[in-house]
């Protein structure tokens, strides 16, 4: 299988690392980014292998591919996939999918006329702690879902404030870079379409008015500031300027198409043991809960004195092993043989679930959840 790669970041710099461990016979056989001679210098001896271009068109138009993976800036997800989605190849996608409105109404109509297999990256919903959930769930154990809680408490969430990420124009926000993860995998859990959206953010901690695009090495506070990237070695900006953008805590509220609701909420100054990514099912017969940081599921039966405790091996790949599953999927798609397990479906769901989200916190309204 030969890969083309556009846009060559941190993330898909990881994917790549991780294919040619565990996926030898699949090779990267051409990159755009431009960042050229960094990238052949990082790479060293591999990068002889490796075509480089400085647009997709043109490795578009001279390479022949298998698939292709976009990890570009979150602003440029679209207008890339949608070249990709007219020539009919396999596509991995980062998310968000889109940032707005507008982009993601564009790229669904270029989807639906497409033949292209897409995989969207939502590792969370492959790892171990979800498939062990969804069993547990689809086996009616603890009834059928009624209410669900949700948090991420981030506490690694300087990195939205230190380096591009703090550009919302970039970004789209931070429903649309943290929760479009966990949106999709409470979505894939319960089963049920989501009907309309509540949510609030607020900025109560990353803010200041020190000057714009001041950088933490120049700054007069850089060896007693938590924040500064001197000590933390997350980004380079102040995370207390002017010009820091992305809300530091947000919620939502959320109603299901069965009459259930889900309340979710993500923090971004957590930091330490105050770090929680997981969700709570609550049906009649019983309670299942997990936790990322903790790999530990957790059934409390209802109506019997017990509790049954599942405590996972921690799979050293990306994302509890979730990234290694999505490789896996895109591969077997690329030559044929799966569907995608997390499709442009899916990923147009999430961020339109972001994307109201945002539009409810901005109007202080309910916002339905669908294309009109």
């Amino acid at each position: 299988m030969k890969i083309g790669i556009i846009g060559y970041g941190l993330r898909i710099r990881s994917l790549h690392v991780l294919l040619s461990k565990v996926f030898p016979d699949c090779k990267v056989v051409a990159i755009v980014d431009p960042r050229i001679e960094e990238i052949r210098t990082d790479m060293g001896a591999e990068a002889e292998s490796i075509t480089f271009f400085e647009s997709a068109d043109e490795m578009l138009q001279h390479m022949q591919l298998d698939g292709v993976m976009v990890g570009t800036r979150c602003d440029l997800h679209t207008d890339i996939a949608l070249k990709i989605l007219e020539r009919n190849l396999p596509l991995f996608l980062e998310k968000p999918v889109a940032t707005n409105i507008y982009d993601l109404t564009r790229l669904k109509a270029g989807y639906e006329n497409s033949k292209s297999q897409v995989v969207v990256s939502f590792p969370l919903r492959h790892t171990a702690l979800v498939e062990l959930a969804k069993e547990i769930v689809d086996s009616g154990k603890l009834g059928t879902v009624e209410h669900v809680q949700a948090v991420n408490n981030v506490p690694y969430g300087g990195v939205y404030y230190h380096s591009w990420y703090r550009d919302e124009q970039i970004t789209g926000g931070l429903f649309l870079q943290k929760a479009t993860h966990d949106f999709d995998y409470i979505n894939y859990l319960v089963g049920h379409k989501p009907l309309a959206i509540c949510a609030m953010k607020s900025k109560q901690i990353f803010k200041g008015d020190k000057p714009a695009n001041l950088k933490c090495t120049d700054c007069d506070e850089k060896y007693t500031c938590a924040e500064s990237t001197i000590v933390n070695q997350i980004g380079e900006f102040c995370s207390f300027a002017e010009d820091t953008g992305n809300e530091d805590s947000g919620s939502a509220l959320i109603h299901y198409e069965s009459g259930m609701h889900l309340s979710y909420s993500q923090n971004f100054f957590a930091r330490r043991g105050a770090a929680k990514r997981g969700v709570r099912l609550l049906g009649y017969k019983g309670t299942l809960e997990f936790d990322w940081y903790t790999n530990k599921l957790e059934i409390h039966m209802h109506h019997e004195p017990r509790i049954e405790t599942h405590q996972l091996d921690v799979d050293p790949n990306g994302h509890s092993g979730g990234d290694s599953k999505l490789l896996h999927n895109f591969i077997q798609v690329m030559r044929g043989r799966e569907q995608s397990l997390t499709s442009l479906d899916d990923g147009l769901l999430s961020a339109l679930m972001c994307i109201k989200a945002n539009e409810s916190a901005n109007t202080n309204t309910f916002c339905n959840i669908n294309w009109d």
